[in-house]
């Protein structure tokens, strides 16, 4: 299976690296094809709606690294974030990747893709993954893709911290057990 992992933070030996690292290690381990952009280490300009593109009719106005991500984002079964939670969302580096979707937009939408989303957040509560939950569960909706759930690991505001905990080891398992999980309705009716 083709999985395109997304990540969004600028540091390269964070947080959502180490569960980014992991989550492929599983996926790879059991035989998908993972293509990995860093959205932080590249060049991507935001989308300024100028609609040249006609939402994949012509290309982008901007010549950038969006331009190796659309291809692959065409070719993938499931997609993956991977980012630290900033202020209640995804970094803005991984959410200026998304906004450049409209670029393609006619050619992902309705695809019916597995959305997976893996966040850390140095606060010590769940709750303030609320913000980026209905980020994600919205903009699948609007692509007709399946938004699949994740791992929310909060309390972790260093590498050590979130190395001390079970998250890495749901990341690898997440990755190694990634087709059954893309059946989210079943997933999401045993553990609901």
């Amino acid at each position: 299976m083709n999985v395109v992992v997304i990540t969004g933070s600028p540091h390269r030996d964070g947080t959502s690296a180490l569960m980014a690292q992991e989550f492929i290690r599983g996926a790879e381990k059991v035989g998908h094809a993972v293509y990995r952009f860093d959205a932080a280490l590249k060049e991507v300009h935001p989308c300024i709606g100028c609609d040249k593109c006609g939402c994949g009719k012509h290309p982008c106005v901007f010549s950038d690294d969006m331009e190796e991500l659309y291809g692959k984002l065409k070719e993938a079964e499931a997609v993956v974030y991977c980012s630290p939670l900033y202020y209640h969302n995804v970094s803005a580096q991984l959410k200026t990747v998304i906004d450049r979707y409209h670029g393609i937009d006619d050619l992902i939408r309705g695809t019916g893709k597995s959305v997976f989303t893996i966040i850390t957040a140095a606060y010590p509560e769940d709750w303030v993954f609320d913000g980026v939950k209905a980020t994600i569960r919205t903009t699948a909706r609007y692509l007709g893709w399946k938004d699949c759930g994740g791992i929310f690991a909060y309390g972790c505001y260093r590498k050590e911290d979130i190395e001390k905990t079970d998250y890495p080891r749901q990341a690898f398992a997440l990755g190694e057990d990634l087709e059954r999980m893309m059946d989210c309705d079943a997933h999401r009716s045993k553990h609901s």
